[in-house]
């Protein structure tokens, strides 16, 4: 009699069924693949950037590149996995015969996996149909690291919620904050066309942090780096440390 397969084996297998699982859902494609792109698009034919020395392609392709983590970290992960807890998935996963690390690791993995196809996919048609390329001084390295963090604070928040709330819950308020995101992220409205409370308030969230930070990474942007990335790190940590410690399996 064969023995059970190895951790890393059933991570892997696991993280693969979540890939066949968010494919199969029509509303998943819509809110992380189809929704970015078409944001991308329409917005790229109206004048919201902020200031005339990029176009409107280069600024909004960074804020595209945001929503898309955004969609597949929080509302994606967190809405898929809260009614996984609700109809007793989780529960039946924590006694399977692998490490109760190896959901949660091979959901990350999974959401890394779709937000490379989401990058691969706006880069494409910034390129393609759009004119876009990276402005002077573009950074992969900074830009994979603001893609890191912003992953790691909007997957956090998704299974907080999803560990702590009713799944209907965490539905509603997922799309809430996803709508939130798409208004005073800096996304598609700059932060210096909102009212000034409300822009040093969105200027502290980590949606505006990631844009914001994805924007210098692809030389959109010459602003300060250390704000956002401070702001986008303590999101960071902070979401994680909270689905950590906050999260229920039944």
């Amino acid at each position: 009699m064969s023995g059970p397969a190895p951790a890393w084996r059933a991570t892997l297998a696991l993280a693969l069924f979540e890939l066949r699982l968010s494919a199969r859902r029509g509303e998943n494609v819509l809110v992380t693949i189809v929704i970015p792109a078409v944001v991308l698009v329409f917005f790229t034919a109206i004048p919201v950037r902020s200031s005339g020395d990029v176009t409107a392609v280069v600024w909004l392709l960074p804020g595209a590149i945001a929503l898309a983590v955004i969609a597949t970290g929080m509302v994606s992960l967190g809405i898929a996995t809260g009614y996984e807890r609700s109809y007793g998935v989780l529960k039946r996963l924590g006694g399977a015969p692998l490490p109760r690390s190896a959901v949660p690791v091979a959901k990350i993995l999974a959401v890394l996996v779709l937000e490379a196809l989401q990058v691969a996919l706006l880069v494409a048609i910034a390129v393609a149909a759009l004119g876009w390329a990276p402005g002077d001084g573009w950074s992969p390295p900074l830009a994979l690291g603001a893609l890191l963090l912003g992953t790691a604070a909007f997957a956090g928040l998704g299974l907080a919620m999803a560990g702590t709330l009713r799944a209907e819950a965490t539905m509603a308020l997922a799309n809430g904050l996803f709508l939130a995101c798409l208004l005073l992220g800096g996304i598609i409205v700059p932060l210096d066309r909102l009212p000034d409370t409300l822009a040093a308030v969105a200027a502290l969230l980590p949606a505006a942090a990631l844009a914001e930070t994805l924007r210098i990474a692809l030389g959109a942007s010459t602003g300060d780096l250390s704000e956002p990335l401070v702001v986008l790190t303590g999101w960071a940590v902070g979401a994680v440390a909270v689905a950590i410690r906050a999260f229920r399996w039944d």
